[in-house]
């Protein structure tokens, strides 16, 4: 995050946040001021800068209230590097699984992938007006006849002369340049030299933690080898219409233009600066014996995950393929249902390094009602996109989707509360006859109303097997 660019104040970060999450306000508040903070930070003395540690945050709340959602559109908010892993997948180290230093080296590969993209766009016009240049060059040389009196159509079919011929006027050039970009060359086609893939050995490893990484590298070097000794590229000839052709070149050109030591460079920069880790089920690693876990069994890999996760959190250096990344300054977002243990079970000095904690409210009927109405990609504006691509139309009158909402409400109440993912069901269960023979209802319209959803899933509700099973 640069100091010139443009950072959302808190107030605006929140009014965002409420077009895709329905609630939860002091979560919203928290994670506003943890983006514009990052802002903050880059503005003070540099002798200061990096005293300034980020206050990583830990969501308390149920599964399906909004957690994952908040921190994600936080990030597209700040465009920063985000990746959300899920603690319980990580083992300690010694374990036949991923090690904690693998969340950094996956959102080092998403930033340089976010940075290579931005790179590409900026010299998107330059790479597509070379690309034309060379097209043009390989049709001259390839269909351009002998003698500028045996056709005035340069792309006659079966004209490759051979012999000597006279320089092309710049006159021409642009009248070749017309045709092309008027699509008049279309349907011809031309001969293009690519450059294969080079082949990289298959290794297959029985991978303990961290090996990914390690084999991950291993294949980039191995891929590499044939370059680093100088050895000539492979190249294959395709025949392509002009316009598949174009595009290949244009690929080709970008690729060449961007400068991948800058583009890591950036990418390490935005990592260590605006990058964003959402650590789901971070109560998953807190059970069995308090503090971080001192029983016997699987609690002992939680309590060690805790210790791995530490230094991370506290600031540390991790070696990437792209280069070491510093950790001080990366924001954490942990969450977690806490049903089975507390924040406090966590060993202290990890509790000490999230200092910010807020407590998600559960959804109700009224919360699942505005989540169909009021985002703007709620649920029923998506249902409703959908089905116009086949000509329906879907009518959802207020009743319909007040009933709705109750019915998820009343399931989760019955059964096991998954707060809004319910709404997925319970509309796919409702949508699912119209959504098969929308293909042969083209022109029609589909109201849904409270009788229509009473219809599809009153039955439902009362067997208790069934809701378990549909629901």
């Amino acid at each position: 995050m640069s100091i010139d660019q443009p950072v959302f104040t808190p107030r605006e970060t929140v009014s965002e946040l409420d077009r895709y999450v329905i609630g939860q306000a002091k979560a919203k508040r928290a994670v506003a001021i943890a983006l514009r903070n990052r802002w903050r930070r880059q503005n003070v003395p540099e002798d200061l800068r990096d005293e300034i540690a980020p206050k990583n945050i830990i969501m308390i709340g149920p599964t399906g209230v909004g957690k994952t959602e908040i921190a994600r559109r936080l990030a597209k908010l700040g465009q920063a590097p985000f990746i959300k892993v899920e603690a319980s997948k990580f083992t300690e180290v010694g374990y036949v699984g991923r090690d904690v230093e693998s969340m950094i080296r996956d959102l080092t590969d998403i930033a340089v992938n976010m940075v290579r993209t931005e790179e590409t766009e900026r010299i998107q016009a330059h790479a597509a007006k070379t690309a034309e240049d060379r097209l043009i060059d390989l049709l001259l040389e390839q269909a351009r006849p002998a003698a500028p009196e045996q056709a005035p159509n340069y792309f006659a079919v079966g004209s490759q002369g051979q012999s000597a011929r006279p320089p092309i006027s710049a006159a021409e050039r642009e009248s070749l340049r017309k045709q092309l970009r008027d699509g008049g060359l279309d349907d011809v086609d031309v001969s293009l030299q690519t450059t294969a893939p080079s082949a990289t050995p298959n290794f297959e490893v029985i991978a303990g933690a961290g090996m990914e990484d390690m084999m991950s590298n291993l294949k980039d070097a191995f891929g590499n080898l044939q370059g680093m000794m100088g050895g000539p590229a492979k190249t294959q000839e395709q025949r392509l219409k002009v316009p598949e052709a174009l595009q290949a070149l244009i690929v080709e050109e970008s690729e060449k233009m961007v400068d991948m030591q800058r583009v890591s460079e950036l990418a390490l920069e935005r990592v260590q600066n605006s990058g964003i880790i959402f650590i789901d089920e971070i109560d998953k690693i807190a059970l069995g014996g308090g503090r971080g876990g001192g029983g016997q069994g699987p609690d002992i890999s939680r309590g060690g995950v805790q210790r791995d996760l530490l230094p991370i959190v506290e600031g540390s250096m991790v070696t990437t393929k792209h280069g070491v990344v510093r950790t001080d300054h990366i924001l954490f977002i942990a969450a977690g249902a806490f049903h089975e243990s507390k924040v406090a079970d966590m060993i202290p000095e990890l509790q000490g390094r999230f200092p910010i904690r807020v407590e998600l409210d559960a959804l109700g009927e009224e919360e699942f009602f505005r989540i169909l109405s009021e985002p703007k990609n709620s649920l029923v504006t998506q249902y409703r996109e959908l089905l116009k691509t086949e000509g329906v139309e879907l009518v959802f009158e207020e009743d319909g989707v007040r009933e709705l909402a109750r019915v998820a409400y009343e399931a989760n109440t019955r059964l096991e509360n998954i707060g809004a993912r319910r709404l997925h069901t319970v509309l796919e269960t409702v949508l699912e006859e119209v959504s098969f023979k929308a293909s042969e209802m083209s022109g029609q319209s589909v109201v849904i109303n409270a009788a229509l959803v009473s219809d599809k899933l009153g039955a439902v509700l009362e067997d208790e097997d069934l809701s378990r099973y549909i629901l």
